[in-house]
């Protein structure tokens, strides 16, 4: 695997409202925030660039609406930024899609001259996924550290129920077999940035 030099790391809604679990349901993953934190530590120790997605929810009673608690990123992330020797971006949205938040990420990203970034966590399945479908559509080379997700269990259509791990899967299968992202395991590129 080969990240580039000015590779950008893209941590999506790593926010306190996710840690409801009555709001939320189960979520799978115990391991995400400590993957997460190890993609920070080796990006910002390599000068690479980083962005700060968060989702201010507009949903009555979400824990992730501004204003509330939940809307504030979750400790660890909230004390690493601005600690970083390489660019950083915040960004905030109200859908799925950092790429469709303020300021404009694909803008921000090209002025750059980044082709190549990668995506970490929250939901696995929702923003996580959402955001590298689009910047596999958009034409960058995305990788997704799924083990620096996670998510919830959740109820479809007819009753259908999937657990947050089968959930977890099907993005990744999505993802890879759809051409996407290339999914990958957070070890893997914390080697490659070392």
């Amino acid at each position: 695997m080969e990240i580039t030099e000015n590779a950008a790391l893209v941590v999506v809604d790593v926010q306190q409202g996710f840690e409801d679990e009555e709001y939320w349901g189960p979520r799978n993953n115990p391991e995400a925030d400590r993957n997460i934190a190890e993609l920070l530590d080796a990006w910002q120790a390599s000068g690479r660039p980083v962005v700060f997605v968060r989702h201010d929810s507009q949903k009555p009673g979400s824990p992730l609406r501004v204003g509330d608690p939940g809307n504030h990123f979750k400790g660890y992330v909230a004390e690493r930024r601005g600690k970083g020797t390489g660019p950083e971006l915040f960004l905030t949205k109200s859908v799925n899609s950092a790429f469709y938040g303020t300021p404009d990420l694909d803008a921000w990203l090209r002025e750059a001259g980044v082709r190549q970034f990668v995506v970490a966590g929250i939901q696995t399945n929702m923003c996580a996924e959402t955001t590298a479908r689009m910047g596999g559509n958009l034409g960058y080379e995305v990788f997704f550290a799924l083990d620096a997700t996670y998510t919830f269990d959740a109820v479809g259509p007819w009753g259908w129920k999937l657990s947050a791990d089968e959930l977890a899967r099907a993005t990744a299968v999505t993802l890879h077999g759809g051409g996407f992202a290339n999914v990958v395991r957070s070890e893997e590129l914390v080697a490659a940035v070392r």
